[in-house]
């Protein structure tokens, strides 16, 4: 595999900015790069899981620290932010965390499960319970065993507290800093000058050797991530397998690739191991979900919407329909309407998604993400009552579905139904507290209510949960001064306004 990025627009050093993230935070991830091996020494002084360690660093403040890190990664442009992909991935995690439910920690994580753009095969955890996976290693996964198989070592990581294990012995009032220095790190990226003095820095140098995980915590998590395929009913070879074509995969990286980018190894020795755990276990085989196969379709086109990357996958959506079985071809045709609306072809992309539903065999479960679509091609072609229809029928097939329940909203506008939209968004963000997308959208009704101060409210709700603070109160302001405004919209503004000033205070310290 070649090192270099797949989007010739970007410059290398932005490429690895993410991968960054996961090697400099983590403590916990880059389980598939090439590696420099860590010492014996540090591996034999892994510190054990004692009451002062917990105490050192709780679950509180191992979310915070993961939540201050994620503000940074949701601002990156390779952050996947689709609503398909992502819940597919959370889904998909959800259903590995539900069999070990002691993964949540005594703070209950509500785990959170994303991708990013990325031609490298990794995955990485952050503290908290926020795990990530770079986009080229979903489309290298053959099966859902092998996807299962990553994405449970890295719960592995969080079940077992590594992160609290390696920075157990900071100071808590130290965590925040800490997370500061990383993320101006992060920062400086773009000037190399920069870059190099935080990397050669005493700091850095030590910062680093504290992050790194030991052999055996990477063992650790293979043995807890293979515990968790086997009670969820995954097929536990898809490690063995997937393991060692990732260990195949590094041999191709040059020695360009930045050395603390290159800890983790996946030795023969892990995989050796994980083969003397299976062996007594029986063969079961799982059938992968047709989502499965639209969510790699998908992230063909996210991975690289150059004019290269869109004839390869072209390309890699006719070997789909070449290979003539059933989630293949559903999978193809749905990949070549995404396609086509891409080139704003419309029309062409409404055909093949209709090809692609007709290949649905009677009375198998259909899909939310060719209903998802099915939406937005609507809303794309100003169809916004048919729009309407199509997304009430879907939020009855799939009343759990986030990424309709969206659409849906957005049918809702787009047709003039403001007061309605406004109704629906405002009980959904009574139950979903933590999408900004719902106050976004609840924005975009108000200001088509032509209600100015309900509007800013909104967007500053926005902000604050996507961790730009700074932009909310300024929307507060704006809000505050609208002629509309009413005294209870005032006191709202006014509570608002002393619970985030105060948190901006914090975090500015």
């Amino acid at each position: 595999m070649n090192s270099a990025p797949i989007f010739p627009h970007e410059s290398p050093r932005r490429a690895w900015r993410l991968r960054a993230v996961a090697a400099a935070t983590l403590a916990c991830a880059t389980i598939f790069q090439a590696a420099t091996v860590p010492s014996a020494s540090f591996a034999q002084n892994l510190p054990s899981l004692g009451d002062t360690e917990r105490q050192e660093l709780s679950p509180i403040m191992e979310r915070r620290l993961g939540e201050e890190i994620m503000r940074d990664v949701r601002r990156d442009r390779d952050y996947l932010d689709d609503p398909v992909v992502l819940e597919y991935l959370n889904n998909f995690g959800s259903s590995l965390v539900s069999v070990r439910p002691d993964a949540r920690g005594e703070a209950g994580y509500d785990f959170f499960f994303f991708a990013v753009r990325d031609p490298s095969l990794n995955a990485f955890a952050l503290p908290g319970g926020f795990i990530g996976v770079h986009s080229a290693l979903v489309l290298a996964a053959q099966s859902e065993s092998e996807l299962a198989s990553v994405l449970s070592h890295e719960i592995g990581h969080v079940a077992q507290r590594h992160i609290a294990r390696m920075l157990g012995r900071q100071r808590q009032d130290a965590l925040l800093p800490l997370a500061g220095m990383i993320l101006a790190a992060l920062a400086s990226r773009s000037s190399s000058d920069a870059s190099a003095a935080l990397l050669m820095g005493s700091e850095g140098v030590a910062l680093q050797r504290q992050l790194n995980f030991s052999r055996e915590a990477e063992r650790e998590a293979d043995r807890v991530g293979l515990q968790i395929m086997k009670d969820a009913g995954f097929d536990t070879s898809g490690m063995i397998a997937f393991f060692g074509r990732m260990q195949n995969s590094t041999r191709a990286y040059s020695d360009g690739v930045p050395a603390f980018l290159r800890s983790h190894p996946l030795t023969t020795e892990r995989i050796a191991d994980i083969q003397d755990r299976t062996r007594g276990l029986r063969y079961k085989q799982r059938a992968d979900s047709l989502d499965f196969h639209l969510v790699r379709a998908r992230l063909r086109l996210l991975q690289d919407s150059t004019a290269q990357g869109l004839r390869e996958a072209a390309e890699a959506f006719e070997g789909l329909l070449a290979q003539k079985t059933r989630n293949q071809t559903i999978a193809g045709k749905y990949g070549q309407a995404l396609l086509a609306f891409r080139q704003r072809d419309i029309g062409r992309a409404q055909e093949l998604l209709s090809e692609a539903r007709a290949a649905l065999p009677q009375g198998m479960k259909p899909s939310s993400i060719l209903a998802s679509l099915a939406i937005e091609l609507k809303l794309a072609a100003n169809q916004s009552a048919e729009a309407v229809k199509e997304a009430e029928a879907a939020r009855t097939q799939f009343p759990l579905s986030r990424g309709i329940a969206h659409l849906y909203a957005d049918a809702l506008t787009a047709a003039g139904r403001n007061d309605d939209a406004v109704r629906f968004l405002r009980d959904q963000a009574q139950l979903y507290r933590r999408e900004p997308e719902l106050q976004e959208r609840l924005a975009k009704a108000y200001a088509a209510q032509g209600k100015q101060a309900l509007q800013h409210i909104a967007l500053a709700e926005n902000y604050a949960m996507v961790g730009s603070l700074s932009s909310a109160l300024d929307q507060l302001n704006i809000a505050r001064r609208a002629p509309d405004a009413t005294f209870y919209d005032q006191s709202l503004i006014d509570a608002r306004e002393r619970e985030w000033q105060a948190r901006f205070k914090e975090e500015m310290k």
